[in-house]
């Protein structure tokens, strides 16, 4: 290896943004075998480790952003290595020296528009609920059941709106009593801190906290994995505790109660991708593939990585704002893995996951073969269906 040394006092730096679990490596490259970005070219999350060691990390270097938080090596690591720790602690001094590189560019964006927005589209917050009108959506009041709390995307997005309005529907449909709390929300803030944005986070989510604690919210819904792990685990830092569920988990109990049922039929291919944040990082696979298993007619497949070693869609670890070159992307790979199973549709539960692989199904020319849906899209379907065959 190459001696350098960029900066005099980089060990002293890296130890200071809590990037010192470096020293429980033993450079067994395990990380190295599992990280999906050697599937499309060469990176290496041991050289990274050991560089950092020594104090040798180039934090001008596109390498340290290139990671997607995704789990594959903390959880296979033999030596309980915490890399994505790390990483981000590379990203916070990388930020620290004001040095973000051109493939990156776009986290300053997210950064600015997070402070002051609450949102990292660049969207205004008094329209972050206007996906509701004209939905069965109410605001939430400290009687309902739960507090629906709908991501940035899903608030936003055209596509990602789609999916909102399924989740609501079927709500409805159960006759749960639910709120969202509208221009009140902000951001879960867990991938900007990913990049490195601790302060960012930490705003974030003591708007959030305070938002939940005002409205009188103890239970609450979300649909993306990663606001899941946000109000689950990282909330907890600043002592609260609320019950937090994910929509599979949620909908997977209203059917268990009796209080859902799916009696439609949808006579497709589906193959299910398990996101990072719901699956390796919080261990829920078996509900959404039970509740698409429940629907008549429907053929669950498996594709090539599924379950712990299902394949990163790529966009985790704040990647989903920074520039990913042709042929580097995973979720091309994805398509690709479902379309040799013989799906007609790619089915997920995670915004970002919808997002990348909508992309890559446009780019791979796959658009008239294969389907992206998220579970509740599918789930609507399959009711609406019966109420048009009852209704006839």
């Amino acid at each position: 290896m190459e001696t350098k040394e960029l900066f005099p006092e980089i060990l002293d730096e890296i130890k200071a943004v809590g990037g010192d679990v470096y020293r429980l490596c033993y450079q067994c490259g395990k990380c190295d075998v599992v990280c999906p970005w050697n599937t499309v070219t060469d990176y290496s999350m041991r050289k990274i480790i050991r560089e950092a060691a020594f104090g040798l990390t180039d934090i001008s270097s596109d390498d340290i952003w290139r990671c997607t938080t995704c789990g594959s090596c903390p959880d296979r690591c033999p030596r309980g290595v915490k890399q994505i720790d790390l990483s981000v602690a590379l990203r916070t001094l990388a930020s620290n020296f004001n040095i973000i590189v051109p493939s990156a560019a776009g986290v300053k964006g997210a950064r600015s528009s997070l402070g002051s927005d609450g949102n990292p589209l660049g969207e205004d917050r008094s329209k972050r609920a206007d996906w509701a009108e004209g939905l069965p959506v109410k605001p939430f009041t400290e009687n309902a059941e739960v507090l629906f709390f709908g991501c940035c995307y899903q608030s936003y997005d055209p596509r990602m709106q789609k999916v909102a309005a399924a989740t609501a529907n079927i709500l409805a449909h159960a006759g749960v009593e639910f709120g969202i709390l509208g221009t009140k929300e902000s951001c879960c803030g867990e991938s900007v801190r990913k990049t490195g944005s601790e302060d960012v986070f930490k705003g974030l989510a003591k708007d959030n906290i305070k938002a939940f604690i005002d409205a009188g919210g103890k239970k609450i819904v979300v649909s993306s994995p990663h606001c899941f792990e946000a109000f689950a685990k990282e909330y907890a830092e600043f002592m609260v505790n609320f019950e937090v569920l994910h929509i599979s988990q949620f909908l997977s109990e209203l059917v268990r109660d009796g209080r859902l049922e799916i009696p439609g039929e949808i006579s497709k291919t589906v193959a299910y991708h398990d996101p990072c944040y719901l699956g390796r990082h919080n261990g829920i696979y078996d509900e959404p593939r039970d509740l698409l298993s429940s629907i008549t007619g429907l053929k669950l497949v498996e594709m090539e990585s599924s379950r712990e070693s299902s394949l990163c869609c790529g966009g985790g670890g704040g990647r989903v704002w920074m520039e990913t070159v042709k042929g580097e992307r995973f979720s091309d790979d994805r398509i690709e893995q479902a379309r040799a199973v013989g799906a007609e549709v790619l089915a997920t539960a995670c915004p970002y996951c919808i997002t990348m692989l909508e992309d890559s199904r446009l780019t791979l020319g796959a658009e008239d073969e294969l389907e992206i849906r998220d579970i509740t899209e599918i789930i609507q379907e399959a009711i609406l269906e019966t109420c048009k065959v009852e209704k006839d």
